[in-house]
């Protein structure tokens, strides 16, 4: 793991509010592998989830997401691979994905918008340590 992946890994430890620090490893993995926030979103968008989405950028209340709407827009087999990376299994996986995504990308956006440079993950978490 790179001094980058530790930083990034542990700010999202604190934006998390102290969860885990598996689940920072999580949320990194699944960021860097789908293009930073902006890449997030649009999957959610292409996967007809993007009202859904939007409501966890917008400044109002963040709807959830189910265990499986989680695995449909990200594909079960990027869900099992990750799974195996962290020892864990894909159900446990997406149904931790679904408890804290809405919350990481609400605070990854605290004034209710994606900023011009969130697909930069480094940009992104910089952003936060200010």
């Amino acid at each position: 793991m790179s001094l980058f992946d530790d930083v990034a890994g542990a700010v999202m430890g604190k934006v998390m509010g102290g969860n885990q620090g598996g689940m920072a490893q999580i949320a990194m993995e699944m960021f860097n592998q789908h293009g930073g926030l902006n890449g997030v979103l649009d999957k959610f968008k292409q996967g007809g989830l993007g009202d859904l989405a939007a409501s966890w950028v917008g400044t109002g209340a963040n709807l959830p997401i189910s265990a499986d709407q989680i695995s449909s827009v990200l594909g079960s087999g990027a869900i099992a691979e990750m799974a195996a990376k962290f020892g864990i299994t894909p159900e446990v996986l997406s149904t931790q994905i679904a408890q804290h995504l809405p919350s990481v990308i609400d605070k990854m956006t605290p004034n209710g918008e994606v900023g011009a440079d969130s697909g930069n993950l480094l940009s992104t978490v910089l952003g936060m340590l200010k």
